[in-house]
């Protein structure tokens, strides 16, 4: 059974998502800041007369920002009726692959391990299959 995923990179790292919680990938040029927020959280955005809650995947997986850009990259994914735009580096292609994922055998940094559903094998080269529900909650659980 071949199952869709979306292949995007965050911080140099290929990693996979399951198409079927995936909207659609848009470039966000403006966000509104949220005061208090956590880290993770980047702002607020518009889209298709909606507003989201814009994610920084980098930090909600405990890594460094990525830099500034004009265009924010993202990966709007819906969640218990809610949408998300995961903000990640870059964008590959949505490809099937078959089979289910393989348990990962090495050790990851912690915001990867609690993301990671498992590994995917594509073309030759393994990717990290990622639960975005996680990536969307940030690091907040490992706060309390």
């Amino acid at each position: 059974m071949n199952d869709l995923y979306l292949i995007a990179h965050i911080a140099g790292q290929r990693v996979a998502l399951a198409a079927a919680a995936i909207d659609s990938v848009v470039h966000v040029t403006h966000t509104t800041s949220v005061p208090l927020a956590p880290p993770h959280l980047k702002g607020l955005a518009a889209l298709r007369s909606r507003v989201i809650t814009m994610i920084d995947a980098r930090v909600a997986l405990g890594l460094d920002p990525a830099e500034q850009t004009q265009t924010l990259t993202t990966v709007v994914v819906n969640l218990d009726g809610h949408q998300y735009g995961l903000v990640v580096d870059m964008v590959e292609d949505v490809c099937a692959i078959a089979g289910a994922p393989s348990p990962v055998r090495s050790r990851l940094g912690a915001g990867w391990a609690r993301a990671s559903l498992g590994l995917l094998d594509h073309d030759g080269a393994s990717l990290l299959l990622i639960d975005p529900a996680i990536v969307a909650a940030g690091n907040v659980a490992l706060a309390a």
